[in-house]
């Protein structure tokens, strides 16, 4: 029987992905994989967030014990103590699931307001789009951190200055990917008929260009969590963050300081291994959601 295949299919070379065909083998490998590494961090750390602290006790973390100042990991302490005999292991899970909590917040609240913001600069285009991305240009002029701190300095100690430092400087990036998902979208046949039709800007924007945008929203969120965690360890660490009482992951960094300096290297790497797996394990997460499910979306939006 003739050989019906082309000499551009001979040629291809094996594995290659062709337009509209299944996903390269290799590529979906490598995504299970990130998949599942990320879920054997997360779900450990999330039970150990949630389970610890109530099977030891609110104050556990909070416990002092002289008689096991600095003790090296062991079987009585996993990650050891530090320098007032606290257990390190309860400390972390209760600083991560005060990190995460703040965490989270920051990062609804920001992509709230970008998401916001984005959607009515790209929806009203002319002047007021010029405006907003002139307001944004200038919130990114300044540092972020530096910015965070000024905020933070007025009201020391507070947590929802915490809060609302990590907000107010992160929600920028959210606001220029929505605006250009909206710019993209008002091209669209449907947007064409449904303002053919009467409906007015507000409607378009909250029926059609929302929704329309809602997953890339979700996936700034999600990538924001691991930023936001590390900009409260940073205030936390120069001592304007979280109050001390709090042990939240950046209070733990800057408690740890000089008992690094005397040998004690467990007292800074269960917290700082803490923030490195989540921030790996989320972002491996937001990497397999951008590559699935944003351009599922997308591709249902152009049907």
């Amino acid at each position: 029987m003739k050989d019906q295949t082309s000499p551009l299919e001979k040629w291809r070379p094996a594995g290659r992905r062709r337009p509209g065909g299944p996903a390269r083998p290799r590529a979906a490998a490598s995504a299970r994989v990130r998949v599942v590494a990320a879920a054997a961090v997360l779900v450990p750390l999330i039970g150990a967030i949630v389970l610890l602290p109530m099977l030891t006790g609110d104050g556990a973390s909070g416990t002092v014990d002289y008689d096991a100042v600095r003790q090296a990991p062991g079987l009585g302490h996993p990650f050891g103590t530090d320098d007032a005999g606290r257990d390190i292991l309860t400390r972390t899970a209760e600083g991560a699931r005060v990190s995460l909590i703040v965490a989270v917040t920051c990062a609804l609240v920001a992509t709230v307001i970008g998401t916001l913001v984005g959607a009515a600069s790209g929806a009203a285009g002319g002047i007021v789009d010029a405006i907003v991305m002139r307001l944004v240009d200038g919130v990114n002029a300044v540092p972020h951190l530096l910015l965070g701190i000024l905020i933070v300095a007025l009201y020391r100690g507070s947590l929802v200055a915490v809060i609302a430092s990590i907000s107010l400087t992160h929600w920028t990036t959210v606001a220029r990917i929505v605006r250009a998902e909206v710019l993209s979208l008002r091209s669209r046949p449907y947007i064409d008929a449904a303002i053919s039709g009467g409906a007015s800007r507000l409607t378009v924007l909250t029926r059609h260009l929302l929704p329309a945008v809602a997953p890339q929203s979700a996936l700034a969120a999600v990538l924001l969590l691991p930023h936001a965690v590390w900009h409260e360890t940073a205030l936390s660490f120069l001592g304007l963050g979280l109050p001390p009482h709090l042990p939240s992951l950046g209070t733990m960094v800057a408690d740890s300081r000089d008992d690094v300096l005397l040998g004690a290297w467990w007292t800074i790497a269960a917290p700082v291994g803490v923030l490195v797996a989540a921030t790996l394990a989320v972002a491996g997460l937001a990497g397999w959601w951008r590559d699935r499910i944003v351009p599922q979306r997308r591709s249902e939006l152009a049907l």
